[in-house]
């Protein structure tokens, strides 16, 4: 019997199949799960589901017309067109292909019956259709059943793949209800129906309605959604009470007494309102968890935002915390998003609070990017051992180098300028604490209320809602470029009336996209027809000891005319600046001219905002401009950038690449929002089960942004 042959080696292992171009697409439109098929819907629909006579066709509308190709040639004019002509008993339309192939001839061959959809108009040779949609029919071919869906995708994504795509994972995606009984409002469909009916709407469904998203159908994917995330925001603010923070309470007679005394001026009613709020939210003893004893050692972290206009005096009030922080025996940091804004907080806080700390030894500590070697590594040191009891500066303070010895109290202003990473990142850091520090985050754009229902549903929100006084209303004019030489007249007259003017421009490099004038070169011109004045350049590639420079020249009286970009946006204080210029402020949100606007109108003399634009204004630059001309209160403001924005500008999460809401509108949908607000708690109390595969249906990772 001859030897058993060797078993063959096996195989290597076969290389991965490479992805096809439609699938690469549909992974770069998060389209990966079933569920987020299931949940691509339509932009619009197209009506194959009848038929109208070529007569009845009105003028400019899609609609689907058949007949029989009458006529077919090729003619040359200018370029090569491909000439159909489509008749039926009541008339006939031409076709029109500039680009066509071998393809198109075969089936819009003389004598084929063909059904057409596209927009038919009156042209020099009657009426026509330019590429319209065809394909071959016979008498007998039925219509659709239902409107064809137009989906959202790219150039690698026909809509033919797509369609089939959502329809197969439609087929496979367990929709079964997930919400108890009584829990969706009446008279909506379960979501399965509502998916069905979104996808592929019956023939004479509302195209209306569908599109506008009022139809039932999208009410309830709407209630879904808003559901979802508030059960998300009301598990997460659920989770922070159960953690412990340190119990912060001022000293009769120590750091707080002393500052409010040592204070020049005298807080407004507001302050000292929001002041009591956040020292109360500091002292309250944690609650009782499921019976046991209440904690007298611990509080529950406070997480607070403090919203309050441009000029409202939030420092003062973020001082006063921290000197709460500081009496009990802990240390407070306190981050903004630039080291021009953190200088600024820096300066008042070593000019309030310096002086009180020296006496106690001990020091406030400076962190930002630019500060290097043994000045940094000082300053790190004395946060470490404890010494520093105030930590000022950029995100610098919550790199991994740094170590506090016992932080308190985090203070994070501007805070949706950081975006949502470093929020989550912060997040984290804080964590890694064996107690929880409070959290005070601070914003000078107000939050219109349905936002505040939404992504800052787990927040306590205070609000400085009255202006310090002696501040003057600011004037809002605007003017086209043209008008730009008188601008420059009237920066004259101010600055020869002892007052100074800033000028602010979008960019400090030229674009070939954009064209507008940089910094550099407005500097130059303003430098050439002021004469005499001192005009100054503030960008954000300068050094740090160049900005400082200028900045302490400007704030000093001896700089006439600052020309910046918007480094200048927030925290800067001169009471002398009485003119503020914003070049090309269509190119600006309407939150940022806010911002900038209250650079001026901070000391008693009358102030004024030039709005210059170049035309022609879109309709968005248009309302921008419109509203900053009719309003100052920066909840208005808010309230009109929320519609025209969107609420990523709020949340600085644009950079997550996902919509924050994709189908529910906070200005539209305002009756629905209500309703899932009102059913969250019940549900996450009665049902924790239901409210997590809720959660993880609709939000997945995305839940992460919604707590940052």
């Amino acid at each position: 019997m001859p030897p058993a042959k060797p078993a063959p080696a096996p195989a290597p292992d076969s290389p991965p199949r490479e992805k096809s171009a439609p699938q690469r697409a549909m992974e770069k439109l998060g389209l990966a799960r079933d569920i987020d098929l299931a949940l691509h819907l339509p932009l619009r629909y197209e009506d194959e589901t009848r038929v109208l006579s070529i007569a009845d066709a009105p003028d400019g509308e899609p609609v689907q017309v058949e007949g029989v190709v009458t006529e077919s040639r090729i003619e040359q004019r200018g370029r090569r067109q491909l000439l159909v002509r489509l008749t039926d008993p009541s008339e006939s339309l031409l076709l029109r292909f500039l680009n066509f192939y071998p393809s198109h001839q075969k089936t819009l061959a003389v004598g084929a019956r063909v059904r057409v959809r596209g927009e038919a108009r009156s042209g020099f040779f009657g009426r026509e259709m330019v590429h319209p949609h065809f394909k071959a029919v016979d008498e007998h071919t039925p219509l659709a059943s239902a409107l064809t869906p137009v989906y959202p995708t790219s150039a690698q994504l026909p809509q033919a793949y797509l369609r089939k795509a959502v329809a197969a994972a439609l087929a496979r995606v367990p929709l079964d209800e997930v919400l108890p009984p009584g829990t969706v409002p009446a008279g909506l469909p379960p979501l399965r129906e509502a998916l069905l009916r979104l996808h592929h709407p019956p023939a004479g469904e509302s195209m209306a309605a569908l599109e506008d998203r009022s139809h039932p159908a999208w009410q309830r994917l709407k209630f879904e959604e808003l559901l979802a995330q508030q059960l998300s925001q009301l598990a997460a603010q659920r989770e922070r009470q159960r953690l412990r923070a340190p119990r912060l309470r001022a000293v009769p007679g120590g750091l707080h007494e002393q500052l409010l005394a040592a204070l020049p001026f005298q807080l407004t009613a507001a302050q000292r309102r929001v002041g009591e709020e956040i020292a109360a939210d500091l002292g309250r003893v944690a609650a009782a968890d499921e019976g046991a004893a209440a904690d007298s050692d611990g509080a529950t972290p406070m997480n607070r935002l403090l919203q309050g206009d441009v000029g409202s005096g939030k420092t003062v009030v973020a001082a006063l915390a921290a000197a709460v922080a500081i009496d009990a025996g802990w240390q407070c940091a306190l981050m903004a998003p630039t080291e021009l804004l953190a200088e600024q907080h820096f300066r008042k806080l070593v000019q309030w609070l310096e002086p009180l700390l020296a006496a106690r030894g001990q020091s406030i500590a400076w962190l930002t990017g630019s500060r290097k070697g043994k000045a940094r590594a000082g300053m790190v040191d004395k946060v470490a051992t404890g010494e520093a009891a105030l930590v000022v500066g950029t995100q610098a303070v919550i790199q991994d180098s740094v170590h506090f010895a016992r932080l308190g109290l985090a203070i994070i202003d501007e805070q949706h300028r950081f975006g949502v990473a470093q929020r989550l990142e912060l997040r984290r850091k804080l964590a890694l604490q064996s107690l929880e520090p409070h959290l005070l985050m601070m914003t000078a754009t107000p939050i219109p209320r349905t936002l505040a229902m939404t992504y800052f549903a787990d927040l306590d929100v205070s609000t400085i809602d009255e202006l310090p006084p002696g501040r003057t209303p600011v004037l809002t004019k605007v003017f086209a470029d043209e008008r730009r030489s008188a601008v420059i007249a009237r920066i004259a007259d101010e600055v020869a009336k002892g007052r100074q003017v800033y000028w602010v421009c979008p960019l400090i490099e030229e674009s070939e996209h954009i064209d507008l004038q940089n910094a550099t070169e407005t500097h130059a011109q303003l430098s050439a027809a002021l004469p005499g004045m001192a005009v100054g350049l503030l960008h954000g590639r300068l050094p740090a000891a160049e900005k400082a420079a200028v900045m302490a020249l400007f704030a000093g009286g001896q700089m006439a005319v600052l020309v910046a970009t918007t480094v200048i946006e927030v925290g800067v204080d001169v009471p002398n600046a009485s003119l503020m210029v914003i070049e090309h402020a269509e190119r600006f949100g309407l939150s940022q001219l806010h911002q900038l606007r209250g650079r001026v109108g901070r000391g008693a003399v009358a102030s004024v905002c030039v709005l210059l634009y170049q035309g022609p204004l879109s309709p968005t630059g248009k309302d921008r401009l419109r509203a900053m001309a009719e309003t100052t209160d920066g909840f208005e403001i808010a309230r009109r950038d929320l519609e025209i924005r969107g609420p990523g500008e709020f949340m600085g999460a644009r950079q997550s690449g996902d919509a924050l809401l994709r189908f529910a509108d906070l200005a539209e949908d305002a009756p629905l929002l209500q309703r899932a607000r009102d059913a969250a708690p019940p549900l996450l109390a009665r049902h924790p089960a239901a409210a997590r595969a809720h959660v993880a249906r609709w939000l997945d990772t995305r839940a992460d942004f919604l707590k940052a």
